[in-house]
């Protein structure tokens, strides 16, 4: 008995054609070595799309290869995850599931947690994962003595963050207990935290996360360059199954000189080779002299693609200009705004500095007038400051 353990595949989940037309590739690369593998079934941890209503050619699509399973006597086992679950039930998940390609094992009868046995013996079930992490209301109220003591090889699915496990990036954020877990399980299939991990908890059993199924925004691209899932075998050995269908060219630039910056993406680009290959481009820095639009990205882009890259993705977000020094004040409002005024006065060459802050401060303090609507009050403050500026 072996089976395949996916989650996050967030089919459909990039803005960009070419990346969510890659993600279906993805997936589609998953189906063709589920079937070569020869498991017995397939578990997706949530979120197979990256929401609940896709577009038609995307259903279509995923559910052809969903049926390429069925054909092969394979089925699938899901729960509804954060991006394609619906407080409203209307998901195309239920479409997938009155149609024979999958089983939501997160059913409930008569207020308890359904069990679902696979031809193999397996039996399965599992919680959803919602918005905002409102799942562990789900798992107060479950019915744990009831799961704990049912016999037989036992899969949870479930499509949350652990705290006990969670990764780095998610320290600040208050996760769910792994204890919450109903006990006496052999497999814990989990999903949502796009990373890759695995565990043995006593009174537990294996719990996995097998990360994304495809990369889902530019760190991930950046730091993971690949998706992939698990083969697990009937002694729960995990088989690391990585997908790589295009390599990944992650480049991080620093500099206070936009000119510097400059010259070391035109090295780059005069040296390496990107074809049909993803580009990643992070730039960051306070720039001393030049500026934030000194930075031609736009035109480095373009001429990545033209030497063949299948996409590139950029990021500016730590890229700034180096105008104002912090400073710490206390005192009222007015006194900081006096002391903050006379402390940056003269990096700008504008006459009259001090006078046309002063006035531009008190027409932005302007207050909605009764019976004045939005559209009114934003016009009037901005002729007010344009009137100011003289524009």
């Amino acid at each position: 008995m072996k089976f395949g353990h996916m989650a996050d595949c967030h089919v459909g989940g990039w803005r960009d054609q070419k990346l969510n037309d890659l993600s279906l590739e993805y997936f589609k690369e998953a189906i063709k070595i589920c079937l070569k593998e020869n498991v017995g079934f397939v578990l997706i941890s949530g979120d197979l799309f990256d929401t609940a209503l896709p577009g038609t050619d995307l259903i279509k699509e995923v559910a052809g290869e969903l049926n390429r399973l069925k054909e092969g006597n394979v089925d699938v086992y899901l729960v509804p995850g954060s991006h394609d679950f619906s407080p409203s039930g209307k998901t195309v998940l239920d479409v997938f599931e009155k149609s024979g390609l999958c089983v939501n094992v997160n059913t409930y009868e008569d207020g308890k947690l359904k069990f679902f046995e696979d031809k193999t013996g397996v039996k399965l079930t599992g919680v959803l994962g919602r918005r905002g992490g409102l799942e562990k209301e789900d798992y107060i109220k479950l019915d744990k003595e009831y799961l704990e003591k049912e016999e037989g090889f036992k899969i949870f699915l479930f499509h949350t963050a652990l705290e006990e496990f969670k990764p780095h990036d998610l320290e600040k954020v208050e996760c769910m207990s792994f204890a919450s877990l109903p006990r006496n399980f052999n497999y814990y299939a989990g999903g949502h935290v796009h990373y890759i991990y695995d565990v043995v908890k006593e009174g537990y059993g294996k719990i996995v996360y097998p990360g994304p199924l495809f990369p889902n925004n530019f760190k991930e691209i950046e730091e993971l360059k690949k998706g992939g899932f698990y083969v697990v075998d009937e002694k729960l050995n995990l088989f690391r199954k990585d997908i790589e269908l295009k390599k990944v060219l992650s480049f991080s630039i620093s500099g206070t000189i936009s000119r510097e910056i400059n010259a070391q993406i035109e090295n780059i680009i005069e040296n390496e080779n990107f074809s049909d290959k993803i580009v990643t481009l992070r730039i960051s820095g306070e720039l001393e002299e030049g500026k934030v639009s000194d930075v031609k990205v736009k035109n480095y882009v373009k001429r990545m693609e033209e030497k063949g890259a299948f996409f590139v993705m950029k990021n500016l977000n730590k890229l700034k200009l180096k105008e104002f020094s912090e400073i710490k004040l206390e005192g009222e409002v007015k006194d900081i705004e006096e002391s903050l005024i006379k402390e940056h006065l003269g990096q700008f060459k504008i006459e009259n500095e001090k006078e046309l802050t002063d006035e531009l401060i008190g027409v932005f303090s302007e207050e909605k007038l009764e019976g004045e609507t939005n559209t009114t009050f934003e016009n009037r403050v901005i002729n007010m400051a344009l009137k100011i500026l003289k524009l």
